[in-house]
């Protein structure tokens, strides 16, 4: 149950004259702002870039939060100056973000050190510590999801372990979209689809999990209020407005993690309807009636941005990161249009190569930090395009694992929407559509999180009676790809040696992990 707070009870209707709505993606790389009109069209757009995140360590991931207030602000300005649209139009502000980064703050709000973001690994030995000593199954029970090295709470953990000082003036925590937040409105808030990948939430009854905290030694008092996604739970002060040149006291929703608020962008708001999203990393998501958990631990089970229902999702680590890499390791100034059209000299199978997109470890459904990326079935024949297809099939192939565990638990699977990098390339949509073995298709408006963002922020001052209708009302499908049956019949089989893979290797990307470890300086 959310706490009322004064916002709630005053009139944010939307104004009789032209009136717009903005939603903001605090990615990993930048911060993307939309201003899309009350019908639900995108009038403008920016994006400002992040500087890269830090990785002092192999399997660390370090970001500065005041980097993503200022690239926030910066894209708010953007649209508003694009679109013409006077401050006092802008109806509502909605946030979506990079989900799972731990940003302390002292008592004044001040950031204690950079954030440990979504990708970060290092936290293996608190996810280890957090099993023994609440268990597995509790955990599990508590919070919908197993201990992950992901999850802010082990972030929260490292840092008291290793940073104990630095611990002792904390006295808050947020993710990334709420300190953004934060700093435009002075408030601290989160919604419950964010807080679900905290490891500190009741999942099941949408509220801060009092026994986990106290398992833990976490004071209750160091988290956020927590608001659905829809609900208003600030407005903009007179800061966040010189910052960004909106109006102060312009209501601000709460928003959702990327992946909810995505999936609001996409209509992905009932059972039936999956989302298959490459970005950095990739997801495949599934909106539940009920707290469908994985009783391994495999999917995340969080709470949707539609109040009163949950979803489902796996997660691959480095999807999109893994044609980055290749493009940034064999080709640096090759644009990925012409890895594509390299890709389709290729045929499918790509020659009996196959990639494991283990670069970051992996989530879905391996559970383990340490995997490693590899590249498998090498032969003098191999071309340039036979890798090139090999990494967008390996990609895909990851996230037909999260769909294999989703047929075992009956979550039904009656369309896929592509979102992503693999939304926007012909041939890895027909490559996605052949894995899967059914019907894709792609939306009208591509904007993800940030659109999600914005219809969300709709939905709170009423502009929509509530995300389904917002949904109905604005999301359009744009394409739709079948299947060539005759790719199903190869892939189907490639699938089968891709899983045999990470079971042979296992001991061997262990075997390496510790000894980087061992001789890293």
């Amino acid at each position: 149950m959310t706490v009322p707070t004064y916002t709630q009870y005053i009139d944010f209707s939307v104004p009789q004259s032209p009136s717009y709505l903005i939603g903001v993606d605090v990615g990993t790389g930048g911060s993307r702002a939309i201003l899309i009109d009350t019908d639900g069209a995108i009038v403008a757009s920016a994006t400002t870039e992040h500087q890269p995140f830090r990785s002092a360590s192999p399997g660390w991931a370090d970001q500065d939060p005041e980097d993503w207030w200022q690239a926030s602000a910066s894209s708010i300005r953007q649209v508003l100056s694009a679109s013409g649209a006077a401050p006092e139009q802008i109806a509502a502000v909605a946030f979506a973000g990079q989900m799972h980064g731990a940003v302390l703050l002292d008592d004044r709000d001040q950031v204690l050190r950079p954030a440990l973001i979504w990708c970060d690994q290092r936290t293996q030995r608190q996810s280890d510590w957090l099993e023994a000593t609440v268990g597995r199954e509790r955990i599990i029970a508590l919070t919908a999801n197993p201990a992950l090295t992901n999850f802010t709470l082990t972030k929260l953990l490292w840092v008291r372990e290793n940073e104990p000082e630095l611990f002792q003036r904390f006295r808050r925590f947020l993710l990334p979209k709420d300190f953004v937040r934060l700093r435009l409105t002075g408030e601290h808030a989160m919604d419950v689809a964010e807080a679900s990948g905290t490891l500190l939430l009741d999942v099941t009854n949408r509220r801060w999990s009092e026994e986990m905290f106290a398992a833990c030694g976490m004071p209750l008092s160091c988290a956020p209020r927590l608001f659905e996604s829809c609900e208003v739970c600030a407005r903009v002060n007179e800061a966040g407005a010189a910052a960004t040149g909106l109006r102060p006291g312009t209501p601000v929703v709460a928003g959702a993690g990327d992946q909810a608020a995505g999936a609001v962008g996409m209509g992905v708001v009932r059972p039936g309807t999956v989302s298959a999203t490459i970005g950095t990393s990739g997801v495949v998501f599934a909106a539940t009636d009920r707290p469908a958990a994985d009783s391994l631990g495999r999917l995340h089970t969080f709470c949707h941005a539609v109040p009163d229902r949950w979803h489902v999702m796996g997660v691959t680590q480095a999807a999109g990161l893994s044609l980055r890499w290749l493009r940034d390791t064999l080709s640096p100034a090759q644009e990925y249009g012409a890895l594509m059209d390299e890709a389709e000299l290729s045929h499918p199978g790509s020659g009996e190569l196959l990639w494991l997109p283990y670069l970051m470890g992996e989530r879905t459904p391996h559970l383990d930090p340490e995997a490693r990326g590899a590249l498998i079935g090498m032969h003098a024949g191999s071309t340039r395009a036979d890798v090139v297809r090999a990494v967008l099939e390996g990609v895909a192939f990851s996230l037909r694992d999260t769909l294999e565990i989703f047929a075992g638990m009956r979550v039904p699977v009656e369309r896929i929407r592509l979102a992503g990098g693999g939304a926007r390339a012909p041939l890895w949509r027909q490559i996605q559509a052949d894995v899967y073995g059914q019907e894709v298709e792609t939306v009208q408006t591509e904007e993800g999180a940030a659109y999600g963002a914005a219809l969300l922020a709709g939905v709170g001052v009423k502009v929509w009676k509530g995300v389904e209708e917002a949904c109905d009302t604005v999301v359009r499908t744009a394409a739709r790809v079948e299947p060539n049956a005759d790719a199903v019949s190869k892939l189907n089989s490639q699938y089968q040696i891709y899983r045999s893979l990470y079971p042979a290797l296992k001991q061997t990307f262990h075997h390496l992990s510790a000894r980087e470890e061992k001789f890293s300086v």
